[in-house]
């Protein structure tokens, strides 16, 4: 199969591409060099490669910098997104397409009863990252019963990693907690401990990427998540636990976010039917390999 990743040399598309390279893909990659709102650009990138598939990871994800340019993110997350669909239409390759939205789209849950969050749960985006992401659907959804494209949406959940930027809450607390113990100091600065988050391992997202390609239905949307919620606050015990050190939390002010989502977690079930996925990665191992990467490259 030709693949395609927009935003390919991000943290998920790295993983995406070895992982698809491992099955025998032929894998093309872009990234920076072709601006995604451009829509000229990008159908002479896409029909280049003239992909069997597209997974369009280009976006600006950050949720607190979405606060401070939200006209920035509405700009890469949804002409972005309009503008791969078309180019997609027109490459002449007739690819399926996988566009990655966020669970961010669900907002706050106050409600226990509604968990887990479905595919069918109500959408109430808090956050401009969110709203971007939930107005990109709109162009999936348009493109599969207008045009009649095979698309695909997925929501992923909170997913982790070796080799995550710090700008995410894990990455940054193992980052955090490696440079402290190289100082010697005492404490590590947090942001809310509080929320509940539903987390997989990055290699097991990019399987159910590329398991939807072949076996999703189009037009449909998909959680990719692992079904149970953990507090930030057990993950910082258990990195703390792995780096077998005891420190201080202290809030810091700048890590919280204006708007905070109390808790998120998905049914994964219509994943699960559809293509057989499941986690594999324990929460344990995830956060091991997240502390041995930081371990490696912290400075």
């Amino acid at each position: 199969m030709r693949s395609l990743i927009t935003g390919g040399r991000g943290f998920v598309g790295h993983w995406l591409a070895d992982h698809l390279r491992e099955l025998g893909d032929h894998v093309v990659v872009i990234d920076r060099e072709v601006d995604v709102t451009d829509p000229t650009a990008l159908l002479a990138a896409v029909a280049e490669a003239a992909p069997d598939a597209i997974y369009h990871l280009a976006a600006l994800t950050h949720v607190g910098q979405s606060w401070d340019e939200p006209l920035r993110v509405l700009e890469v997350n949804v002409i972005g997104t309009g503008a791969l669909l078309a180019a997609a239409r027109q490459c002449g390759s007739d690819p399926k397409v996988l566009v990655t939205s966020s669970a961010e789209v669900y907002g706050a849950v106050t409600d226990p009863s509604r968990l887990p969050l479905t595919e069918e749960s109500s959408t109430a985006p808090l956050t401009p990252y969110a709203a971007s992401k939930l107005a990109a659907e709109a162009l999936v959804a348009q493109a599969n019963l207008g045009h009649g494209q095979h698309v695909i949406t997925v929501r992923p959940f909170n997913h982790i990693g070796p080799g995550q930027s710090p700008n995410f809450a894990v990455p940054a607390l193992a980052k955090r907690i490696v440079e402290a113990n190289r100082r010697g100091a005492s404490t590590i600065p947090v942001g809310n401990l509080s929320a509940r988050r539903d987390f997989t391992d990055v290699r097991d997202v990019v399987r159910a990427y590329r398991l939807l390609i072949e076996k999703g239905e189009a037009g449909s949307v998909y959680n990719v998540c692992s079904g149970r919620d953990v507090s930030i606050r057990e993950i910082a015990d258990g990195l703390l636990g792995l780096a077998g050190t005891s420190l201080a939390f202290e809030i810091d002010p700048d890590l919280v976010r204006p708007v905070e989502v109390p808790v998120l977690r998905g049914d994964p079930g219509r994943l699960m039917e559809d293509t057989g996925w499941k986690p594999e990665i324990p929460l344990e191992q995830t956060l091991a390999d997240v502390l041995a990467y930081w371990q490696e490259h912290a400075d």
